[in-house]
């Protein structure tokens, strides 16, 4: 890989960070047309779809960011000239996508008494477990369908990925129509019709990125060549790289969980949950961002670390990092500077004065946790571009649950500071993250060589 000027470096990671980040965004806009689609069939449909639905993307995201691993096995094979490597990187993908895949299939299957027993109401779990029970088919191809994107992108091919997400996004909102409502001859399915829907669309989207990788440009790698049986060397190499980023992926997505349910025992709680989910929605958008480009640091910094040069590595590293923050302190100013915008687009022109009021409040907290939150976000790619997973796994660990969660506990509940303590306990773990990982990398390359430490 060429070596670039920081000029060129930045022109370079925003060419691979537009497309992955209109994939984030595009793939996040799925569930918001489920939601939406859904509130048309009344409160009960609607609330066994959120259940169902976070159910599934929970589980799902765990899984993703187990075979993320495939992005950087990818790139720093290409860095280094050995497409045999790349293909085998995805090939081996494709099988971890099987193994993880379908014991999740099979287990979502008996979602009903696991509901139950975290103490959802009867109807609602029964609803949410229908809803499971269909989409479930999907999980496997959507994995499929992630291995197959890591070899995209470890190539610094992702607009064929855009293209397919794309695809999906408007197959879905026809599919939704059609098995909810019963149009075109379509059976009238309601809740379990976005389920099938969903379902479809993950696989009509692996299908169509199958297609590309077997015919296009990345058909040089032979990825479907030798798939009859696994490499379990490399196998267990990917799954050593992967699984510390699911668990931080996990631990991620918990911590926000955990903060509704905190919220939710406040005094105050339907306000304090109503203000907390439109400031949490928002900073979840503008997230999209610096996940996106983090990814295209994580590229860059893969192929100059196969290509052994160690400066690259870190130049389009920090770049990344740079390019995160600068975007988050723009969103950051405008949460600062026009709550009421934020406000107005997801409660109308008319909310519940408390409901604004509150959540300019926690717009004007995440003003600040945007920051933090863009440059973990840029700097974890990029570490993850360096192979390096396991310490940064725990490094979350520490500053999400660690200080995150317990100091926005002491502060909202505790001590009486209710959901804007609660933030700023959350803001305190992101952070201690953006810190520790950025000094992380810092140190990773200084190093003498880019082997695990």
């Amino acid at each position: 890989m060429p070596r670039l000027p920081v000029s060129g470096e930045v022109r370079a990671t925003l060419t691979l960070a537009v497309p992955l980040v209109l994939v984030q965004l595009s793939q996040m806009s799925m569930s918001f047309v489920d939601v939406m689609m859904v509130g048309r069939l009344g409160t009960e449909a609607l609330a066994a779809i959120v259940l169902g639905s976070t159910t599934f993307f929970t589980l799902a995201l765990i899984c993703v960011g187990v075979l993320i691993a495939v992005q950087p096995t990818v790139a720093q094979a290409v860095g280094a000239g050995d497409e045999d490597a790349a293909g085998r990187g995805a090939r081996q993908g494709l099988w971890l996508a099987l193994i993880l895949g379908i014991p999740c299939t099979v287990g979502l299957g008996f979602a009903e008494p696991v509901l139950l027993a975290t103490g959802q109401a009867p109807e609602t779990a029964a609803l949410a477990a229908a809803y499971l029970g269909a989409i479930r088919w999907g999980f496997v191809p959507n994995l499929l369908f992630t291995a197959l994107r890591g070899l995209c992108e470890g190539d610094a091919r992702p607009r064929p990925v855009l293209a397919v997400t794309l695809l999906g996004v408007g197959a879905n909102v026809v599919l939704n129509y059609g098995l909810m409502f019963g149009a075109w001859g379509l059976p009238a399915l309601g809740v379990v019709g976005t389920g099938w829907s969903s379902a479809g669309t993950m696989t009509l989207m692996f299908i169509a990125l199958a297609l590309y990788v077997r015919t296009g440009p990345l058909a040089r790698f032979r990825v479907f060549a030798g798939l009859r049986r696994p490499d379990p060397e490399a196998l267990g190499a990917l799954f050593r790289l992967g699984w510390p980023i699911g668990v931080g992926f996990g631990l991620e997505a918990g911590i926000f969980t955990a903060a509704t349910l905190l919220v939710g025992r406040l005094p105050d709680h339907e306000v304090a949950l109503a203000a907390h989910q439109i400031a949490l929605n928002a900073a979840s958008v503008t997230f999209m961002v610096p996940l996106g480009i983090g990814m295209a640091g994580g590229i860059r910094v893969g192929q100059a670390a196969g290509a052994g040069d160690l400066a690259g590595a870190a130049r389009a590293g920090w770049t990344a990092t740079g390019l995160g923050a600068v975007f988050m302190a723009g969103s950051a100013l405008f949460f600062w500077l026009a709550p009421e915008a934020v406000v107005w687009l997801y409660a109308g022109a008319d909310p519940q004065p408390e409901v604004a009021a509150l959540a300019a409040t926690l717009l004007g907290i995440a003003a600040v946790f945007q920051l933090f939150d863009g440059v973990q976000a840029s700097v974890a790619g990029a570490l993850r571009g360096l192979k390096d997973t396991r310490v940064p796994m725990l490094i979350a660990a520490g500053a999400y649950w660690g200080v995150g969660i317990t100091v926005g506990g002491v502060l909202g509940l505790a001590w009486g500071g209710g959901a804007p303590g609660l933030w700023w306990g959350l803001t305190l773990g992101l952070a201690t993250a953006a810190v520790g990982l950025s000094l992380r990398f810092s140190r990773r390359t200084r190093a003498a060589s880019f082997s695990a430490a």
